[in-house]
Formats: C-alpha cells, sequence, structure tokens
C-alpha cells in the first residue's frame, strides 16, 4: 500500500525516469555493438573509438600497468584513461566487451538526465521545468535547423527528409559553411566521450548535494571531505570536468555567505590534494601544460566583438534571450547557482586546455546544462502568468528543439562501420595467440590496427590520440 501511495503521487517522475533509462540504454546500443566476433560502431563514433578500443583493449588483453598510451607507448598516459580502464577489467573478467562499455555508459547518461531533472527541479520547485530541462538538453537549441533549410524546401518533404537525415547540418569548425558547431551540442557528443556523462552527474549531484546542506545547515566536514575525495579523482576519469568542479564550486563558495570558510577549505584542499599527482603524471611534470591564452574559442583566428556575438547566437539560438530572461526572474539561490557556471563560458572563451581547441566543448555543455533549466524557467514562468504564454509555449519549445531533433535522427541513421575482431581477424588472433601481452609493434597503419585489437601496443597512432 505505501508503494502504492508513494508511485500514485510520484508516477509523472516513475514514467519519466523509466523513459530516461530507456532511452539512455537505446543511445548507447544503437551506436556500438559486439556480434559474431566483430565490432559494430556507428560512423560518427568511428573516430574516437579508434581511441577507445585500443585503450580498452590494453587493460583487458594487454600489460599496461603504469598505464601508458597503447597508441603512443614509451611514456606515461596523456589522456584521462580510468572509465576505459574499468571497462577493460569488466572485459578481462569475462563481461562482453559491449556489455562493459555500454552497460556503464547507458547508466552514467542516465544519471546525468536524472541529475539534470533533479537540479532543475530543486531550483524551482516544479517538475514542468525539470522536464523541459532534460529536453532541451536532449536536444539542442542552436540553430542550425536554419541550415538544413536551406537544402530542404519548407514543405510536407521535409518530415520525411528529416526522418531520414543522416548528417549534422552544421558542424563548424569541420564543415565551415557556417558557424553553427552543432555536433558539439548533440547527442554525439556523448556517444562517443563514453567517459563524459558519469563525470558530469558526478558533478552535478555533488554541487546539488552541497546546495541542499547548505540551505539547511547541514553540511558537515566529513561530506566535505567525501565530496573532495570524489571530486579529486576527476583528473583520470575527465580532466575537463575537473577544471569544472573547482572553478563553479570555487565561484560558488565566493558567491554564497551560508559556507563556513573551514568547510570550503576542506572540499577544495582535500580535491586538489588527491588531483595534484594525477595532473602532473597526465601532463608529464609540466603544469604549465596545463592552459594557455586563446581568446575566441573556435573563431580564434576571426575574433572580433561582432564575429563573437554572431558565433553565440547562432549556437544558442533563442537562449541567447531566454537565458538571461530567465535568470533576472528566478530568486536569490538560483541566481548564484547560474553566476556559478556561468564563469565556465568566460573560461571556455579565453583559455586553451589541451592541443585540440574543439575540446574546450565541455565548458560549454556543461553551461548549456545549467542554461537550459533557466530557459525552461522562463517558458513555465510566461506560461502560468498569461494566455500568451500558454499558446506560444508549443511554438518555443519547436524553435528550440527542432535542432537537435534533425540531429537525434542523423544519430539514428547513422551506418555502423564493421572492425573484424579475432578469430575474424587472422592477424588479431595470431598477434593475440603468439605475441607477449607487452609486446609494442612498429606499424605500418594505425586506426584499428589488428594489434591495438589485440591489446598489444603500436609504436606510434594517430598523433591527434597522443
Amino acid at each position: 500500500m505505501k508503494f502504492l501511495k508513494i508511485f500514485k503521487k510520484n508516477w509523472p517522475e516513475v514514467i519519466f525516469f523509466l523513459a530516461a533509462l530507456t532511452f539512455s540504454w537505446w543511445l548507447m546500443w544503437h551506436t556500438f555493438i559486439y556480434k559474431n566476433g566483430s565490432f559494430l560502431i556507428a560512423l560518427k563514433a568511428w573516430s574516437d573509438f579508434a581511441s577507445h578500443i585500443p585503450l580498452i583493449r590494453s587493460f583487458s588483453l594487454g600489460d599496461n600497468f603504469p598505464p601508458e598510451f597503447p597508441l603512443f607507448p614509451g611514456e606515461k598516459i596523456r589522456y584521462h584513461f580510468l572509465f576505459y580502464a574499468l571497462v577493460g577489467l569488466g572485459e578481462k573478467l569475462g563481461i562482453p566487451v559491449d556489455w562493459a562499455l555500454n552497460f556503464p555508459s547507458a547508466i552514467s547518461f542516465f544519471l546525468l538526465l536524472v541529475s539534470i531533472y533533479l537540479l532543475a527541479k530543486y531550483l524551482f520547485k516544479s517538475r514542468f521545468v525539470a522536464i523541459l530541462s532534460v529536453i532541451f538538453f536532449l536536444f539542442n537549441g542552436s540553430l542550425s535547423f536554419l541550415e538544413f533549410i536551406k537544402t530542404h524546401p519548407l514543405n510536407f518533404s521535409i518530415f520525411s527528409a528529416i526522418l531520414n537525415v543522416k548528417e549534422f547540418p552544421a558542424f563548424f569548425p569541420y564543415n565551415r559553411s557556417s558557424l553553427i558547431a552543432g555536433g558539439f551540442w548533440n547527442l554525439n557528443v556523448f556517444t562517443n566521450q563514453r567517459h563524459l556523462s558519469s563525470a558530469l552527474a558526478l558533478l552535478i549531484f555533488s554541487f546539488l548535494f552541497v546546495l541542499r546542506s547548505s540551505k539547511n545547515n547541514t553540511l558537515t566536514l566529513k561530506s566535505c571531505f567525501l565530496i573532495g575525495i570524489l571530486l579529486g579523482i576527476l583528473p583520470y576519469w575527465n580532466g575537463a570536468v575537473f577544471i569544472m568542479a573547482v572553478v563553479a564550486f570555487g565561484t560558488y563558495f565566493f558567491l554564497s555567505i551560508r559556507l563556513k570558510p573551514f568547510k570550503l577549505l576542506a572540499l577544495l584542499v582535500t580535491t586538489i590534494l588527491i588531483a595534484i599527482p594525477q595532473i602532473l603524471i597526465i601532463r608529464g611534470g609540466n603544469p604549465q601544460a596545463l592552459i594557455s591564452y586563446h581568446p575566441g574559442y573556435l573563431i580564434h583566428d576571426q575574433l572580433n566583438i561582432l564575429t563573437f556575438i554572431k558565433f553565440w547566437v547562432l549556437n544558442l539560438g533563442l537562449g541567447t534571450f531566454l537565458i538571461p530572461l530567465g535568470f533576472f526572474l528566478s530568486g536569490k539561490e538560483a541566481k548564484t547557482v547560474f553566476l556559478s557556471f556561468l564563469s565556465l563560458f568566460f573560461i571556455g572563451n579565453l583559455f586553451q586546455f589541451s592541443p585540440d581547441l574543439a575540446t574546450n566543448h565541455k565548458f560549454f555543455n556543461l553551461f548549456i546544462i545549467i542554461s537550459n533549466i533557466f530557459i525552461a524557467y522562463s517558458l513555465v514562468y510566461f506560461f502560468k502568468k498569461n494566455l500568451i504564454g500558454r499558446l506560444t509555449l508549443p511554438s518555443f519549445i519547436l524553435l528550440l528543439t527542432i535542432s537537435g531533433i534533425i540531429d537525434f535522427f542523423a544519430i539514428k541513421n547513422d551506418p555502423l562501420f564493421t572492425i573484424p575482431d579475432f578469430p575474424n581477424s587472422p592477424d588479431a588472433t595470431w598477434i593475440k595467440q603468439n605475441t607477449p601481452t607487452n609486446a609494442v609493434f612498429l606499424n605500418s597503419t594505425y586506426l584499428y590496427h589488428p594489434a591495438s585489437l589485440a591489446g598489444r601496443k603500436i609504436f606510434l597512432g594517430w598523433p591527434y590520440f597522443s
């Protein structure tokens, strides 16, 4: 009876969470499976998995401790490897590689959706705001649909075109037809970078815990140490999220007057002490290699005020106007949260944290996640306020999700690329059976090399990966 009462009271959330779990499960299995001795990898994930599969196999079939990057052996690894090390351990223990990767990936993405929902509900006490926040995250609000319309006339055939689309309408800088970096704001980021969802979920859940506890004056020194330990492992899990966590928490504590200094000090010191050895190892003992000044993000080479404004209007869409509106309509606590994450927008636009500038997109991914909550609140505010708000809400939701819907079908319709594994690959089979696990191969090709599939290291992989 008690269960039925709880379900009756919270059935919308139960249904929502089940739908979120189902979607997360489908998304990960749709883009990567292992079948009849071959890897089947979505074409849009093919390049990223050319790094992830060798890394996983170096732990499951090879000898990779202390960790080295299997595509550039002989030096300490420069990539946050812990997620894929655990996947490799799972395969080593007998779990099929697709289950070892897809299960934690799906659960991680599901937890990210839950964390967004709970944070939005906490800030604005509204299930409607929370659900819209998740929807806006899943289906990005950029203006990339304008690029789609350029090649597809506005008639009834456009619905069929959307259902069958296979490419993202805009993906700057790889497709320079526009300034819209659509590929960095859609689900492609999370199907390719499987370790990102769990790190972001950990950050958001930790932030939500601190919010609740500080509001109720129940935040203890012990819980601060625990959060510090959890955040401290992020450099080996996802280095960019570690930087975001330090910046967001640091900004929040600076703006908030609820927390006592010694608790802030305990959390930050614990985080940093655990993180520093990892950062020094990944950066080769050179902490200065962590950051460089590089204003403008992807438009650095054409940076001016007008181009900067144009870039972000195109990439944020209606959010450009609804984000500040939601901010001004919100209460003091919500404003403090927004300002804490707004700092990520400025940092991502000012500094470079890796040789590949494009990877700064993670700073904007989290900023947009938080911003979507304020977009949702502004729409719900006017929905409740007057008839015009209720009448225009469907149009706003459509304009805020249509680009993401098009991108979703581009992922759904993405073909699977087959990579033969042993025993289908005679070379990988021979290498696995006849060479030591710590062997290094002098290679003539580097993407999905048979030695990499067998868990061995190759002398030189694609330089971008290393």
